[in-house]
């Protein structure tokens, strides 16, 4: 009998507002520049890429690109796709 496998893919699994908020915190405390941008391409595909491409302006090849894993969105594309899905950054002082 053969065993089949399927690659993990996040976006499958961020159902509510809660787990998108928590996973981008988790990547957001403790993840590269590119995983960020990584993690926030999970939650754009987890929404619908073409919805959020249309929402952002921005082709949704380029932000599948922009997103990816060896992606390196600009800090316009990063805050347009934040505000696309309905969220913002905010800052906080460090506890060390």
């Amino acid at each position: 009998m053969t065993v089949e496998t399927k690659a993990f893919d996040p976006a499958e699994f961020l159902e509510s507002e809660a787990d998108v908020v928590s996973y981008l915190n988790v990547w957001m405390e403790d993840g590269s520049p590119q995983e960020i941008a990584r993690a926030l391409g999970d939650v754009a595909r987890s929404k619908g890429m073409t919805e959020i491409a249309r929402r952002t302006g921005l082709g949704r090849q380029a932000l599948y690109n922009a997103l990816s894993e060896n992606g390196n969105p600009t800090l316009e594309t990063l805050l347009a796709v934040v505000s696309a899905l309905g969220l913002r950054l905010s800052v906080t002082r460090d506890a060390a």
